[in-house]
């Protein structure tokens, strides 16, 4: 109990001697590079000088303070315009009436170290009463800076818990968007999501599709740079390297250009800061790498100091977005003249006397650049600097509650809490028309012109403007670009190409190549039955069932129609055979009628013997159907014609063939079975056997009968155009009664062998049907197996085969006794009773 009352005791005398120390500066103070009094203050940090010298960190002795050297004349005139702003809204008796601002503006040298320096100088005073304590508020009321966004992020965040309003011209990281980190940041640029989103645009709307990328290693680079490879891959683009390198960093300068020289892309995108660039240029400069087309960003794109003879060689033809470029009515003449009248009073102290060597020598280096003024109208961040100025104005105007007429409260106390809500709500426009107004994120609209590096005809260099980009246009008329005004890389007027693998022609599809990027890819032939019709095409489309694509395959065609016609080869061909059948049927039939009443032809039953000349003539005929274009008439008509008429034929051999048989048993003593088979039952036998068939092609008919089909299975490239048997059943059982009957024909003709030559037709009738079944048993396979045409001319040349074949083995020995040996066209010699 008594060492917990002792260390409250302590803990309050600790809390008492604190509380009563008054304020004393740690270390040697930092002092702005330029500053004046005011009722209100604001403070500003901007890289002037480009160049930073570290002192010895030996700690041999106590380190000097940093030194900067090299004038950045773009930042050296934003603080101009600043202080531009401020003594113009000075002057004014509507804005502020009576209530007068001050400055601090700080030089950061373009270094996190001297940046860190300047930030902590601005947050402290440099002057104490006596009797001061260290309880007081920063007398800052807002601080405008950096012109980085790297330098922005470690300003913001020690700005952050003391809730300063950090308002910055130029820092355009997405990351500062965030409300929840940076709750007091605001910039009168826009933020970096729009022109990644828009350099990927231009690259996707110029038609490249394989781009190198270089950033630099800061918050500006890195945040702009994810953005840009998220957006590039969505829009199809493809990265070939994606490099990054910082300030200090000259190894990974050297990486970088290496890897540039040894790639293929034409076409890099440089996120990159300011000074990083600088450096970029001379080594490329240095190691002569021409001809690639860059795409800048607006921290660099109309940088004059970037623009010579010797970096034009390297980035000539370069086109990036750059903030537009608005003039400012009065600020070229305030830079040149009341600028080094009122915030550099110098001139007029002599440069060799004591007052010059303690407050002045600091300014040696920017007096060299006082009467310098080209480059005035060509900063395009002044009006940022400007808007910025007034939107701190605008907002102590409401805190003060101030009157056009009645000025303002000046005693009331303003706390930097209380100027980032007023911030929140500003919304006025300045005098050159813009308005001024802050989103959700702190941040303003995306407005950037599109800007190419061009050579005059006199030689000098001009930043051409050749498009816009508005983030408040309708979606879709964000970007316009105007092509015919661009020069490209090298000076060329032709837009160069930069592909991974040049365009798919129709015809073709892509096919990625392994372990490259979507945009490295082959081109493959579409295959057979499938089309291409435009440029790099992903997939190639199949084509509808009736079409097959072109040679080319970029087309659709519809699909070559086979089938057996009356004009090609094979069909004339058959056709002749047909003809040649019938001819020769004919033939036969006029020699036997001229011969009817000789013993050859009497003995032979003339009567069926005319039947089946007649029989096979329709069966020669029948195939004519077969050949030509298949209709729903010919369908029906060929089979049902070839099932009839080979019956008939059939029908008609085996009459013969049962008389040949019946004609040998009759002459047996007692036997009457002649009375039987006579002419009457002859023509009804074969007539009974013909109405079988024609019943069984009714009932196929009416059932389910042969129709045109276009079979597309067997070619894919063609359409075969046949006979679809409808009901394969009534196409095997026509089939089956005609094998059926030839089998019995066989059958019968097999038991008359035994008859005597002279009488016996038997034999004959049993070759014939011997080669008639042949035929028929070899077509079935040959049917089945044939593709398209060929299956009718197989069919075709069965049905020739086997009406051929029964018209030489029945016929052609009576033809040669009648024509060739008529001696043996006697009765006895037919009875046999006479012997050749």
């Amino acid at each position: 109990m008594l060492l917990f009352l002792y260390t409250i005791l302590l803990l309050h005398q600790l809390h008492t001697k604190a509380g009563n120390t008054p304020c004393r500066m740690m270390g040697d103070p930092k002092y702005p590079l330029i500053s004046k009094n005011g009722d209100m203050t604001i403070a500003a940090l901007f890289p002037v000088h480009g160049r930073e010298t570290l002192p010895s960190f030996e700690f041999t002795k106590k380190p000097q303070p940093l030194s900067c050297s090299s004038v950045n004349l773009r930042d050296f005139r934003l603080a101009q315009i600043m202080i531009f702003a401020i003594e113009e809204i000075n002057r004014s008796e509507h804005l502020l009436p009576n209530v007068s601002i001050g400055y601090r503006i700080y030089d950061t040298c373009g270094s996190r170290l001297s940046t860190m320096s300047a930030i902590m100088g601005l947050m402290n005073v440099q002057e104490f009463g006596e009797g001061d304590r260290c309880t007081a508020q920063s007398p800052l009321h807002s601080i405008i800076g950096d012109s980085e966004s790297t330098a922005t992020v470690i300003l913001t965040r020690t700005t952050g818990p003391f809730k300063i309003p950090v308002i910055s011209h130029s820092a355009s990281c997405e990351c500062l968007g965030n409300r929840k980190d940076y709750p007091s940041f605001f910039r009168t640029t826009a933020s970096d999501y729009h022109q990644s989103r828009a350099l990927a645009y231009l690259v996707k709307d110029l038609g490249w599709s394989w781009v190198g990328a270089v950033n630099s290693d800061n918050e500006y680079g890195n945040y702009g740079m994810a953005i840009f490879l998220k957006i590039a891959q969505e829009e199809g683009i493809c990265v070939e390297y994606s490099v990054k390198f910082y300030r200090t960093e000259t190894e990974k300068l050297q990486k970088v250009v290496e890897r540039i020289k040894k790639s293929t892309a034409k076409v890099i995108v440089a996120f990159v800061s300011f000074l990083e660039m600088g450096l970029l240029i001379d080594q490329l400069s240095i190691q002569n790498i021409t001809g690639l087309q860059m795409l800048g960003v607006k921290s660099w794109i109309t940088s004059e100091n970037y623009i010579t003879p010797n970096s034009f060689r390297v980035l000539g033809g370069s086109l990036g977005f750059a903030m537009r470029k608005i003039y400012i009515e009065g600020f070229s003449d305030y830079a040149t003249k009341s600028f080094w009248k009122t915030a550099i009073p110098c001139l007029h102290i002599e440069r060799n006397s004591s007052e010059y060597a303690l407050s002045c020598r600091k300014y040696d280096d920017l007096l060299v650049v006082k009467n310098y003024n080209e480059d005035v109208t060509e900063h395009r961040y002044s009006a940022n600097v400007y808007e910025a100025v007034y939107a701190v104005a605008h907002s102590l105007h409401s805190l003060l509650k101030c009157k056009e007429q009645g000025g303002c409260e000046k005693g009331l106390t303003i706390q930097p809490q209380q100027v980032v809500e007023a911030l929140k709500k500003v919304n006025f426009t300045v005098k050159f028309g813009d308005r001024v107004w802050f989103d959700s994120t702190g941040s303003t609209v995306a407005q950037y012109e599109v800007i190419n590096w061009q050579q005059n005809s006199d030689g000098s260099f001009q930043f051409k403007p050749v498009g816009y980009y508005d983030a408040s246009f309708p979606p879709g008329q964000h970007f316009v670009l105007n092509t015919e005004n661009i020069i490209w890389a090298g000076g060329k007027l032709q837009k160069p190409r930069s592909v991974c693998s040049e365009s798919c022609p129709p015809g073709t599809r892509k096919a990625t190549q392994k372990g490259r990027p979507v945009c490295c890819y082959d081109c493959i032939p579409c295959a057979d039955g499938e089309i291409s019709n435009e440029t790099d095409s992903n997939n190639c489309k199949q084509c509808p069932g009736e079409y097959w694509s072109n040679a080319e395959k970029n087309k659709c065609v519809l699909k070559a129609v086979e089938f057996l016609s009356f004009t090609e080869v094979m069909g004339i061909v058959l056709i002749f055979f047909s003809l040649f059948g019938v001819g020769l049927t004919v033939l036969v039939a006029v020699l036997f009628y001229s011969k009817k009443d000789t013993p050859i032809v009497k003995a032979n039953n003339s009567e069926l013997s005319f039947l089946l000349l007649f029989s096979l003539t329709l069966c020669f005929l029948c195939s004519l159907t077969f050949i030509g274009r298949p209709t729903e008439w010919s369908c029906m008509l060929r089979h049902t014609a070839f099932g009839i008429t080979f019956v008939l034929c059939i029908s008609c051999v085996l009459g013969k063939t049962i008389v040949v048989l019946m004609a040998f048993k009759a002459t047996l003593p007692g036997s009457n079975v002649m009375k039987w088979f006579g002419p009457s039952q002859q023509r009804l036998s074969v007539l009974a056997f013909t109405l079988i068939q024609v019943l069984i092609c009714v009932l196929w008919l009416t059932i389910s009968p042969p129709f045109p089909y276009k079979n597309m299975k067997y070619y894919k490239e063609k359409i075969i155009l046949e006979c679809s048997l409808g009901s394969t059943i009534g196409f095997w059982a026509v089939l089956g009664y005609i094998g059926l009957l030839a089998v019995l024909c066989v059958f019968l003709a097999f038991l008359a062998r035994t008859l005597p030559d002279n009488f016996n037709e038997a034999k004959f009738i049993t070759f014939s049907m011997i080669i008639f079944c042949a035929v028929w048993i070899t077509f079935i396979p040959a049917y089945v197996s044939s593709p398209g045409k060929f299956t009718v001319a197989v069919e075709i040349f069965a049905i020739l085969a086997s009406s051929i074949g029964l018209l030489f083995c029945i016929f052609a020995p009576k033809c040669y006794i009648i024509l060739c040996k008529p001696e043996q066209n006697t009765k006895q010699h037919v009875m046999g009773k006479k012997t050749t």
